[in-house]
C-alpha cells in the first residue's frame, strides 16, 4: 500500500505577499491599467484585474511550492484569541471560525490530500449526535479537540483523532419558548469559551474544558418576534457577534454584538431605519416596524478596515410591496459596519423593493487583487436572486456583476451601477413566473474561494417559482407575513451544479451538474479539491480546475452540511456531516419523486476521513 505523504499546509495565497516576494526574486510585476477612468467600462476593468490576476499566477508557477510549512502544534488547551483567529493561516491545522478564516473562503491549506491520491480516503471514525432534525453544521478544531453542535443545541467535545467523546452539553428550551426558523449550523470559539446561538433565539457561552455554562442570555422572546438564530456566531475583538432569522415573519431585523466575557450587549444594528434615521424614507407609513430584514448567515470580519460584512434578507411581507412602497432599506443588501460600534459604514442594495423572496444573505467573501502596484479590497457577494456582485469592501462601491445561476427572468440583467435591469413588478391577484423561485439561485449552504486557482466555487439550485402576490391584513408582531402564495417549479432550461467562476470576468471555467439540489456547503483545498454532498448521501471531491468527480463515499444519509479539513500529528482529516436536515432538500421529491427515497433518513453522524494509516 502505498505510504500517506507528508502533511504540508500552503501559506494562503495571499497577492500582497506573493507579490512582494516574487518581485523581490524576480523583478517588478506589470502594472494594471487605472480602472477608475470613465471610460473604462466594468466589462474592461474585470478582464483587466483578472489578466492581472492570471500574468502574475503564470509568472508565479511553482513559485508557490515555497510557500509551505508542515503542520505547526499548539500546546494542548491554549486559549483561542481573537488574534489567533485573525492570523489563522498561520494555524493550517486547526478550524478556529466557521469558514475556516474570517475572509469566509472556506479554504483548507493542508495538501496531503491531493487529486492524485483522494481516491484512497476512507473514514478514519464516526460519532453520532443523536437527536431530531438531520445535522447541518461545521465543526470547530482547537488544538486536537472537534467540538461540534447538533439541531436541538447540543454540544459535544471530542478527540479529534480518535472521536472519543470528552463532554457533552444539553440545552435545555424554556418551556414557553419556540422554535422560530432557527437551525444550528455552528459554533464560534475564543477566551476559552464556545458560543452558540439557538433556535429560540438564546445565545450561550459554555466553557471549552468541561461543557458548563457560562452564561446565557435571551436576545429577544421568540413567542413575541418568531426568530431565533440559524448560523454560527462571527468572534471579533471581545464581542460575539450574530444575526437573527424571521423574514418571514412581522419582525424588524437586527445584527447584535454581545460581550464575549459577560453576554451583555454591546451594541445592535437595526437592518431596516427607524423615522428620522437615513434610509426611513424608502418605507412608507409604519411599514418598517414589521418590515423584516432578517441577518440568518454569518458574516466576514477585515481587521485591516475594521469592517464587519453581513448580509441581509427580504423585506415583509415577502411578496406583495403596496404597503411597503420605496426601495425598502436596507434589506436585500451588503452592509459594511464598524466592529466597535456597529455604525453602518456602507451599504449596497442587491434587490430593490423586493416582492420575490430574493434575501442576501449568503456570506461576503473577502478577496485582494494587485492595481498599480497597490491591493484592492474586494468582496464578492451573492444573492438569491441568481447574481453575484463584486464590490469595493472599504467603499461598497460596484466593481461588477454576473449571474452565477443559468437562467434569471426577473430581471433583463445589471447596470453599471449594479442595479437591476427592467426588474417585473408583480401586480396583486395575478400570476408570474420568476427564476430563480424563492428558494433562491443558493439559499442556506456557502460558496468557497481558492487562492490558488483565483475561483470562487458555488452551487446553484435551479428553481422556479409561480408566486400570486396578494395584500395580507395586518398581523402581529411574529406571525406569518407572506403576502400571497407561491409554487416552486423546476427549471426546465437548466439542471441544478456546481460551478467554478472567476469572479473578476464573470466567466464560468466548469460546471459539474448534480442529480437534486445541493444544499451542502462546498470546501476547497490546497490539495486542489473541493468537497461537497448529496441528497443521496455521498461525500465526494471533485478536482477544483476541472470540476471532475475523483471520489466519493456513500455515509448513508443525506448531506447538507459543510465539509471541513483539519490535521493532528502530521495526518489530514475532512470531515462532514451526514444527516440532512435542509428544508430545501426536503422539498426534492416534489420534482424528483424517486428522491422520497433519501428523505426522512436522518441519522445525525459526523464523518471523518482521512488516508489510510502508515503501519
Amino acid at each position: 500500500m502505498p505510504s500517506r505523504p507528508p502533511l504540508r499546509g500552503a501559506h494562503p495565497v495571499h497577492f500582497r505577499v506573493l507579490t512582494a516576494l516574487y518581485s523581490a526574486h524576480f523583478g517588478q510585476t506589470q502594472a494594471t491599467p487605472d480602472l477608475e477612468e470613465d471610460n473604462v467600462s466594468n466589462q474592461e476593468r474585470a478582464e483587466s484585474l483578472g489578466l492581472h490576476r492570471h500574468r502574475l499566477e503564470a509568472g508565479i508557477g511553482l513559485f508557490l511550492f515555497g510557500l509551505c510549512l508542515l503542520g505547526a502544534t499548539r500546546a494542548a488547551g491554549q486559549e483561542v484569541t481573537p488574534e489567533r483567529i485573525v492570523h489563522a493561516a498561520k494555524e493550517p491545522q486547526n478550524w478556529l471560525t466557521f469558514y475556516g478564516n474570517y475572509r469566509a473562503w472556506s479554504y483548507s491549506q493542508l495538501n496531503q490530500i491531493t487529486r492524485e491520491n483522494v481516491h484512497r480516503l476512507a473514514p478514519a471514525w464516526t460519532f453520532p449526535t443523536g437527536g431530531r432534525g438531520g445535522l447541518e453544521s461545521a465543526p470547530i478544531i482547537a488544538d486536537g479537540k472537534l467540538y461540534l453542535v447538533n439541531q436541538e443545541n447540543s454540544v459535544f467535545a471530542l478527540d479529534a483523532v480518535s472521536g472519543k467523546l470528552l463532554w457533552n452539553y444539553a440545552y435545555k428550551a424554556a418551556k414557553d419558548a419556540r422554535a422560530g426558523n432557527g437551525r444550528a449550523r455552528g459554533l464560534a470559539i475564543g477566551f476559552g469559551m464556545l458560543f452558540m446561538g439557538t433556535r429560540e433565539n438564546h445565545l450561550v457561552a459554555l466553557d471549552a474544558n468541561t461543557g458548563k455554562e457560562v452564561w446565557n442570555i435571551e436576545i429577544e422572546n421568540s413567542l413575541k418576534c418568531g426568530c431565533g438564530i440559524s448560523s454560527a456566531p462571527l468572534l471579533v475583538k471581545d464581542k460575539v457577534i450574530t444575526g437573527v432569522t424571521g423574514g418571514e415573519s412581522a419582525h424588524r431585523g437586527y445584527i447584535s454584538a454581545f460581550d464575549a466575557k459577560t453576554g451583555q450587549l454591546a451594541w445592535r444594528f437595526y437592518t431596516i431605519p427607524e423615522p428620522s434615521q437615513p434610509g426611513s424614507e424608502t418605507w412608507t407609513g409604519d411599514s418598517w416596524k414589521l418590515g423584516g430584514g432578517s441577518s440568518w448567515f454569518t458574516g466576514s470580519y477585515d481587521p485591516e478596515l475594521n469592517l464587519i460584512f453581513w448580509g441581509v434578507g427580504n423585506p415583509s411581507s415577502d411578496l406583495y410591496g403596496g404597503d411597503r412602497l420605496g426601495a425598502n432599506l436596507y434589506t436585500d443588501s451588503l452592509v459594511a459596519l464598524d466592529a466597535d460600534t456597529g455604525k453602518l459604514r456602507w451599504y449596497f442594495q442587491e434587490t430593490p423593493h423586493d416582492v420575490y423572496d430574493y434575501d442576501s444573505n449568503p456570506e461576503p467573501v473577502l478577496i485582494d487583487v494587485e492595481r498599480n502596484g497597490q491591493m484592492r479590497k474586494l468582496v464578492i457577494h451573492s444573492s438569491k436572486n441568481g447574481f453575484a456582485y463584486v464590490l469595493d469592501r472599504e467603499t461598497g462601491k460596484f466593481v461588477q456583476g454576473f449571474p452565477y445561476v443559468d437562467t434569471v427572468t426577473w430581471a433583463k440583467g445589471l447596470d453599471k451601477d449594479g442595479k437591476p435591469l427592467e426588474p417585473v413588478a408583480p401586480e396583486a391577484g395575478k400570476d408570474y413566473l420568476f427564476c430563480p423561485g424563492t428558494q433562491g439561485g443558493r439559499n442556506r449552504n456557502h460558496s468557497a474561494y481558492s487562492p490558488s486557482t483565483g475561483l470562487w466555487y458555488t452551487t446553484a439550485l435551479e428553481v422556479c417559482s409561480q408566486l400570486t402576490p396578494q395584500r395580507q391584513d395586518a398581523v402581529k408582531e411574529g406571525q406569518s407575513f407572506w403576502g400571497g402564495l407561491r409554487e416552486e417549479q423546476l427549471n426546465p432550461n437548466a439542471v441544478p451544479h456546481i460551478t467554478a467562476i472567476d469572479p473578476l470576468t464573470g466567466k464560468k471555467q466548469w460546471t459539474f451538474p448534480t442529480k437534486y439540489f445541493n444544499a451542502s456547503s462546498l470546501l476547497a483545498t490546497a490539495g486542489e479539491l473541493i468537497f461537497g454532498g448529496d441528497i443521496e448521501g455521498y461525500a465526494f471531491a471533485l478536482d477544483d480546475r476541472t470540476g471532475q468527480k475523483l471520489w466519493s463515499f456513500n455515509t448513508g444519509s443525506r448531506i447538507a452540511s459543510p465539509a471541513i479539513s483539519y490535521a493532528v500529528n502530521g495526518r489530514q482529516y475532512v470531515a462532514i456531516d451526514s444527516g440532512g436536515g435542509s428544508l430545501i432538500e426536503a422539498r426534492a421529491p416534489l420534482y424528483w419523486p424517486e428522491a422520497k427515497n433519501h428523505i426522512g433518513q436522518e441519522t445525525s453522524t459526523l464523518f471523518v476521513f482521512a488516508l489510510p494509516d502508515e503501519k
